[in-house]
């Protein structure tokens, strides 16, 4: 069990999942520092959490942003959680640089930052989860390359947690695996594509899902996944009644 009286740092801090995960490690006693570019929503963060966090406007896929704040806070919890929302398009009507958006950011700031905790490296102990998407499983016909985007970040956090154990390091990668929900403006907007392609209103095609993953719980996911003793699994499916292993 990692003790959270330690610096944790989460990219895509203000808004959505990581907003929630940095609320949750905060108030289970870690000094959060948060990443993202949106000023004026990590002031709003910081205006809710206090001195527990420690709001950095900048841009996390850049390389230099990891080798920076790694250096500098060494934080024991780390949590990549910064993405583009995608397109949401069939796939006929994407441009290569839409259909990439999610490599060019989400692949490329796991990348980085996963690249650096290991060169690095982090200290024995710490963890570091990566937010992947229920969607790595199952794909995602309507958000061009966001599915295999996220499955390739699952495979970073898998590839990351080989050479944590065969360079002795100590250092655990998990990754979790959050279901589509409406709870996020990018789950709001998938949904909503999703409903339109399948001939109803957002409100019926919601109803069919059933209860919907909320962000508090996914700030609540993390937390159990930084804390427990059970290390057996790698990633996780993460949907409103809980935590399943992928195995």
């Amino acid at each position: 069990m990692i003790d959270m009286n330690h610096t944790a740092l989460v990219t895509g801090a203000s808004r959505g999942f990581g907003r929630a995960i940095a609320t949750a490690l905060a108030t289970a006693g870690a000094h959060v520092v948060g990443v993202a570019r949106d000023h004026a929503q990590l002031e709003k963060v910081e205006a809710e959490l206090g001195d527990s966090f420690t709001p950095i406007v900048a841009d996390a896929a850049e390389p230099a942003t990891a080798e920076r704040l790694l250096a500098q806070h060494r934080p024991r919890i780390l949590v990549l959680n910064a993405g583009a929302a995608p397109l949401s398009v069939p796939l006929q009507q994407h441009t290569w640089e839409t259909f990439s958006r999610n490599w060019q950011v989400d692949v490329r700031q796991a990348f980085h930052w996963t690249r650096q905790a290991l060169s690095l490296p982090l200290a024995p102990g710490s963890t570091v989860v990566t937010l992947s998407s229920g969607a790595a499983l199952r794909g995602s016909p309507l958000s061009g390359g966001y599915a295999g985007a996220k499955a390739t970040i699952r495979f970073l956090a898998s590839y990351a947690a080989d050479e944590s154990e065969r360079g002795g390091l100590g250092i655990r990668f998990v990754s979790l695996l959050p279901q589509l929900t409406p709870a996020t403006e990018l789950g709001l907007g998938g949904a909503a594509a999703y409903a339109a392609r399948d001939g109803v209103d957002l409100e019926t095609f919601l109803a069919r899902r059933g209860p919907a993953l909320t962000p508090d719980q996914v700030g609540a996911s993390v937390l159990q996944l930084i804390t427990t003793t059970d290390h057996d699994h790698a990633a996780y499916l993460l949907g409103p009644t809980g935590l399943t292993p992928v195995e």
